[in-house]
């Protein structure tokens, strides 16, 4: 998954589609475990935009977004928060959730 930037970040977010984004830092464990299972699910999803930073980088940002812990997964639409998750629990979770927003209307099995 693509590392982001500040800037690329507010470019992907302020953009027309959906976009995931995974906070993180560096050290965390609970992390490292998330940004697995947002790679798998990913790959069935490819109309989404996904990306990760780390919120060391963006704390006045992290503070605007409400973000209270890491791992936080924020998906975006046209510039505004949609969702805010804390807890992945799994990649059929996430595959769940990301169904939600799949524009495509193509089956996943």
């Amino acid at each position: 998954m693509k590392e982001l930037t500040k800037q690329q970040l507010l470019q992907e977010v302020l953009s027309e589609q959906i976009t995931v984004i995974c906070f993180f830092t560096p050290m965390c464990g609970t992390c490292q475990v998330a940004k697995r299972m947002l790679e798998i699910t990913k790959e069935l999803f490819p109309q989404l935009t996904f990306g990760m930073i780390d919120v060391n980088y963006i704390q006045e940002l992290a503070v605007e977004w409400e973000i209270e812990s890491v791992p936080c997964l924020m998906i975006f639409r046209n510039g505004k928060v949609e969702e805010k998750i804390y807890a992945f629990r799994s990649v059929e979770y996430l595959y769940h959730l990301f169904k939600q927003y799949d524009t495509t209307n193509t089956p996943h099995s």
